[in-house]
């Protein structure tokens, strides 16, 4: 008879106020409406978050179901057809309502959904984009930590999403701590981030969700770069 090599370990954890996800405890399904694809569902309201975060691993021909509220996409790997464009890897786009999402070849896409909160009357529109076209900004002058915005920092969004870039032994100037929640995947490299209390090693596949007011802080270590995409709401009153 032969026994499970992990013995029941993992390196996922979950708190009361943040959650390491892990890819050796995945479970993956599909969701309402997808087609020849399914879903890792990583953080959404069963876990106290107030926003959705998966990935979706679609075949050739897959589609995904149904919006639940506005749409960001990230295209991880592969090519998705988003109404009459074509985005790959390291392409995204925002979708205030339901457009029809086709992969063209085996994709994994990160999909993050949030109900909207309208603010003076205005809406946001669709829009398209790729990293290769945003100057990367260093954070708070650290030229070895640096930001790509990848949602316009106007009024109308009541979210962001960065792409976060640490050099080699780089880290965060300070332990954060704020009212704004984070989903944060990591797409490369590797390093330790404290979560409250805890200190986890961390690597390219793991997830993260961090509730409001949890302490936070990374540092990257290894040969490459680590590298991770973030979301946090913002822009709206606390009330």
């Amino acid at each position: 008879m032969m026994l499970p090599q992990h013995l029941g370990s993992s390196r996922t954890s979950l708190k009361p106020d943040h959650l390491l996800h892990a890819p050796d405890s995945f479970v993956r399904a599909p969701l309402p409406g997808m087609e020849k694809a399914t879903a890792i569902i990583h953080a959404g309201p069963a876990v106290g978050a107030r926003f959705t975060e998966y990935t979706a691993e679609m075949e050739e021909g897959g589609q995904l179901g149904p919006a639940i509220g506005q749409r960001f996409l990230y295209v991880v790997s592969g090519e998705l057809q988003v109404g009459n464009g074509l985005l790959d890897a390291g392409s995204y786009c925002y979708l205030p309502e339901f457009y029809p999402v086709t992969a063209t070849k085996t994709t994994c896409v990160m999909v993050i959904e949030k109900p909207y909160q309208a603010i003076n009357g205005q809406l946001p529109k669709a829009f398209t984009g790729n990293i290769a076209s945003i100057k990367p900004q260093p954070l708070m002058g650290d030229e070895d930590v640096l930001v790509q915005s990848l949602v316009p920092d106007a009024p109308e969004f009541d979210f962001a999403v960065n792409l976060m870039t640490f050099a080699p032994g780089a880290a965060l100037s300070m332990v954060e701590m704020h009212i704004m929640e984070h989903g944060l995947m990591m797409l490369s490299g590797g390093g330790i981030y404290r979560l409250g209390d805890h200190w986890y090693p961390v690597m390219a596949g793991d997830f993260i969700w961090m509730a409001p007011y949890c302490p936070q802080w990374f540092g990257a270590i290894g040969k490459t770069p680590a590298q991770y995409l973030i979301y946090k709401d913002w822009n709206r009153h606390p009330l």
